[in-house]
């Protein structure tokens, strides 16, 4: 699971051998050592490769386009061009199944008495989708074991999700923190620990039980 932090196998906090630094290099510029220029899907790749390793090593924080990009031997305005910003690179590299800059704007339109149902119902679908679940799943067990890979998702979750969250509201930090942890604790019940009957109640049981506590927290 911890693949997802990690590349080459080497899990967030677990230092790359030089051999193995050496290996990746020497496979990454093969081609363009014979002359031959990488394309398009070549290029991307390689950026996604060099950003899930940086972000493993360094966290979110401590990562920056200009140094993924001189990672991955590409200009910098070529990650620009392929992702835009460093939230969406990290989104691609670690496979994250929802994009914030995404979402959120697209929750914060609606009126706000239906925030707590709507959030309920995209938390659910997201979780509930066992290819978009697994990224998840790995993310948040390598980050109980691993400092490193705990402060990648807290600064992520703190800087895409809860700063834009409470940017773009007057809501109080700790009501969408106490938001954000009671839908995580239903899913880690539910999709984690398997206990029933939150294991296999339907959508709309746990929507008409979660949503009214949601809605009071972002009232």
């Amino acid at each position: 699971m911890a693949g997802h932090l990690g590349r080459g196998g080497h899990p967030p906090g677990r230092p790359v051998t030089d051999g193995a630094r050496a290996g990746r290099t020497a496979s990454g510029r093969t081609s363009s050592a014979r002359g031959r220029r990488p394309g398009p899907t070549e290029t991307r790749e390689a950026i996604l490769a060099e950003a899930r390793e940086m972000f493993a090593d360094k966290g979110y924080d401590g990562t920056s386009l200009r140094a993924i990009a001189r990672a991955a031997g590409v200009d910098p305005a070529l990650v620009h061009h392929f992702f835009g910003t460093k939230e969406s690179v990290f989104v691609a590299a670690m496979r994250f199944p929802v994009d914030p800059a995404v979402m959120l704007p697209q929750l914060l339109s609606l009126p706000p008495e239906r925030l707590g149902e709507t959030i309920v119902r995209a938390f659910l679908q997201v979780w509930d989708d066992p290819d978009r679940r697994a990224p998840i799943l790995a993310m948040l067990r390598s980050a109980m074991t691993n400092e490193r890979a705990a402060a990648m998702m807290r600064e992520f979750v703190t800087s895409a999700l809860l700063g834009r969250a409470g940017a773009a509201t007057d809501l109080p930090h700790l009501n969408i923190q106490a938001a954000v942890g009671q839908l995580i604790g239903v899913m880690i019940l539910r999709h984690v620990l398997h206990v029933e009957p939150m294991a296999s109640a339907s959508e709309d049981e746990l929507v008409e039980l979660v949503a009214p506590t949601l809605q009071r927290y972002l009232d």
